[in-house]
């Protein structure tokens, strides 16, 4: 009888808890604000990546070479909003302009390829991938380690490669290379096709966080609990039911994204940690600590989070930042900006770097041609008009 008064006081207990958690947090009302630092970062690389999605384009296609009134036609599911003449001539290390014909015995058209800067940054990108192939290794497996089950569908990682900077053959060329951590079932872009974790690793199994508190118990010598790094941005208040909640919540004991997830409560706190958890670690994975939302909700069966998790960014404001930016809904770590420069930097952005600075150098070439070819045009408005007044002093000798 006792046992039984105990086992309906507990369940009583957690029901209780599971009712007021889920109320306090539909409850919360938090206003979105604008960060400029933060939007600024995404502004500051729309530029590059509009010019590496038109060099994708071009190597893509068979021999890597393309008719350029065909490329034209495809301008606007590029997002360029400038003719591809003007492209090519605002970017001139990119590619080569040569004359070809598009069926025997028709007229000679314009045709470009990769230039030959291209070719040798391609050369280094593949260097890089080399160097560290052993990240790229560790990054696969923790997402396969946080997802339910350890397996992905093998066309979402294609989908989300350039986010965590996987090359474009990873699933192909990488994971054969790897038969003891991976296992490729079925074929991507077929269908139903999933890549498998083989063996669990102790070593991957440890959170960004969770690699911090080591790192700080090491030099101080005592303890340091694995927490988030919560730091509202200046200007940003929270109204005192809010802030209580925080603080709440953040003395919860910190749930590792790499921890069974299937017996939490998913309306209780703890689940709420985990999920934040998994967000935290999913975008300190990715190049640039930022996804895009669409991405993000493409992953919920995934990694067991509800179909209404976007509202864990704005509620957690001291961790993230929900950027707008080009009508985007973007998730970004907080922590990893300085206002708007990237101060936490991955390995492999050594490559976007490097085309980066390619761009530069053309853009430095189209700079030099425009300042003379408006040298130019000056001088000679300069020689008509002096043309123009001998002629007309010439006419006046003979009046």
């Amino acid at each position: 009888m006792l046992q039984n008064s105990y086992f309906f006081k507990s369940i009583s207990q957690k029901l209780s808890s599971f009712i007021q958690f889920k109320a306090s947090i539909s409850s919360l009302k938090v206003v979105w604000r604008k960060d400029p630092n933060l939007d600024e970062a995404i502004e500051n690389d729309k530029q590059w990546r509009l010019c590496a999605r038109v060099v994708r384009e071009v190597l893509n296609e068979p021999g890597q070479v393309i008719c350029v009134k065909y490329l034209e036609k495809r301008r606007k599911r590029m997002g360029l909003n400038l003719s591809i003449n003007v492209f090519l001539s605002r970017n001139p290390g990119l590619f080569d302009v040569y004359s070809g014909r598009i069926r025997p015995k028709s007229n000679l058209v314009p045709f470009i390829r990769p230039s030959e800067r291209v070719s040798r940054y391609l050369e280094m990108r593949d260097l890089v991938y080399r160097k560290n192939e052993g990240l790229i290794v560790s990054k696969l497996c923790k997402l396969l380690m946080m997802s339910r089950d350890n397996v992905v569908s093998s066309d979402k990682l294609l989908e989300v490669k350039r986010e965590f900077g996987f090359p474009d053959d990873f699933l192909v060329n990488l994971v054969p290379r790897y038969p003891g951590c991976f296992r490729l079932v079925g074929c991507p872009g077929e269908g139903q096709s999933y890549l498998e974790l083989v063996e669990w690793n102790d070593e991957c199994a440890k959170s960004v966080i969770e690699l911090r508190a080591e790192e700080e118990s090491r030099k101080m010598g005592v303890r340091v609990r694995p927490a988030f790094n919560w730091k509202l941005p200046p200007g940003f208040f929270y109204r005192k039911e809010m802030r209580e909640w925080v603080r709440d919540w953040m003395e919860l004991p910190y749930i590792s994204p790499y921890e069974d997830a299937s017996k939490l409560d998913p309306a209780s706190g703890e689940a709420e940690k985990r999920m934040v958890g998994v967000f935290h670690e999913l975008l300190s994975l990715s190049l640039y600590k930022r996804i895009t939302i669409d991405v993000l909700g493409k992953f919920c069966e995934d990694y067991s989070y509800s179909n209404a998790f976007s509202n864990a960014f704005t509620r957690h404001s001291g961790l993230f930042y929900v950027s707008l930016k080009g009508g985007v809904r973007t998730a970004m770590l907080r922590e990893a900006y300085k206002g708007n420069e990237l101060i936490d930097r991955d390995p492999l952005l050594e490559i976007n770097e490097k085309f980066i600075e390619l761009l530069a150098e053309g853009h430095k070439q189209w700079a030099e041609n425009s300042k003379l070819q408006r040298e130019m045009i000056q001088k000679d408005m300069e020689s008509m008009a002096m043309k123009k007044t001998e002629l007309d002093l010439d006419d006046n000798e003979e009046c």
